[in-house]
């Protein structure tokens, strides 16, 4: 299965596969001395958890966009996918095809997910009582209004370079106002932060 992502992704001009490994282990020694902008996480690794895998990988680098590719469907592999830090969720099944497209998108500033996960994470997020969304944010003023714009234009679907273009900034700077939203809003992804923002009528 690893080797047909491998090729999948050598396919695509744009993207570079620098390292593949079978075990947590052989991945978390190779991350620690080598920078990467995504990595692609299963969760049923021999000797870990890829839980545990994404959690430490975002320590050792916080700008690394990681998405899951896993067979496990269930509601709660994919929330605590999304509380580790994960920014995308893919089944295997039907993957490959679409497999460098979704590593693009990800790598744009969006969360691509199996329709089936994006279903799941869109009922959990409705059945959270309303008294919990507004615990996350004290008020209106917990974003700046720069860092408002950049959420507008990210919800609207722009990606991280186009929001940048848009705004007339550098893309670090757009970078830096997305991990400060997340922070703010006590979220992990995109998709968690426009439906946190959205119920506490930061957008409209």
């Amino acid at each position: 299965m690893r080797e047909r992502f491998e090729r999948a992704i050598a396919a695509e001009p744009s993207l570079r596969l620098a390292f593949g490994a079978s075990t947590a282990a052989e991945l978390l020694g190779w991350f620690a001395n080598n920078p990467v902008d995504v990595l692609l996480v299963d969760l049923g690794l021999p000797d870990c958890s890829g839980l545990e895998v994404i959690r430490r990988c975002r320590d050792l680098q916080p700008g690394c966009a990681m998405m899951v590719l896993t067979i496990f469907g269930d509601e709660v592999n994919m929330l605590r996918a999304f509380e580790a830090g994960a920014g995308g969720y893919l089944l295997k099944d039907g993957t490959e095809a679409d497999l460098a497209a979704h590593v693009l998108s990800l790598h744009a500033g969006g969360s691509p997910m199996s329709p089936i996960i994006a279903r799941q994470l869109l009922v959990q997020w409705q059945a959270r009582p309303e008294s919990t969304m507004a615990e996350a944010v004290p008020g209106r003023e917990a974003l700046s209004p720069r860092e408002t714009e950049v959420l507008a234009l990210v919800a609207r679907g722009f990606t991280y370079a186009e929001t940048a273009q848009r705004m007339g900034i550098l893309l670090s700077t757009v970078q830096s106002h997305v991990r400060n939203i997340y922070a703010k809003l006590d979220v992990h992804n995109k998709t968690e932060a426009v439906f946190e923002a959205r119920q506490l009528g930061l957008l409209r």
